[in-house]
């Protein structure tokens, strides 16, 4: 009688075919996650900077602030009138500064079109 041998095991081969398959998907996806992270902070930081200088020119207007005043409209007096929170915990680390009347708001001392031109350092 001729005993059948069945082996229920994957080859070595097969095993290698599946780590270069995977390592290949990775070398794909890696970057484009990395990417897509970039993007979302971007993204983050210039609308919480379009929030502040929303709110910045509604204050002005009720306060009767002229351009370049930076004593009405100030971070204290944005929250909770004009704005619901001021913007702390994002994505990424840093200060937000609401400038005087008239100029842009900044994160790490950079405006938003400072930002989407060179969004280093997020």
């Amino acid at each position: 009688m001729k005993k059948i041998r069945q082996n229920k095991a994957f080859t070595l081969v097969e095993i290698m075919i599946v780590v270069l398959i995977i390592g290949i998907l990775m070398a794909i996806a890696v970057p484009n996650f990395i990417q897509a992270r970039k993007s979302s902070r971007l993204n983050t930081v210039l609308a919480n900077l379009k929030q502040i200088e929303g709110a910045k020119e509604q204050c002005a207007m009720d306060q009767g602030a002229a351009s370049g005043d930076s004593s009405k409209c100030t971070s204290s007096t944005l929250v909770p009138t004009y704005m619901k929170a001021w913007p702390t915990n994002t994505p990424v680390t840093g200060t937000y500064a609401e400038g005087a009347i008239g100029t842009n708001p900044t994160f790490n001392g950079k405006d938003a079109a400072a930002w989407t031109a060179d969004p280093s350092g997020l």
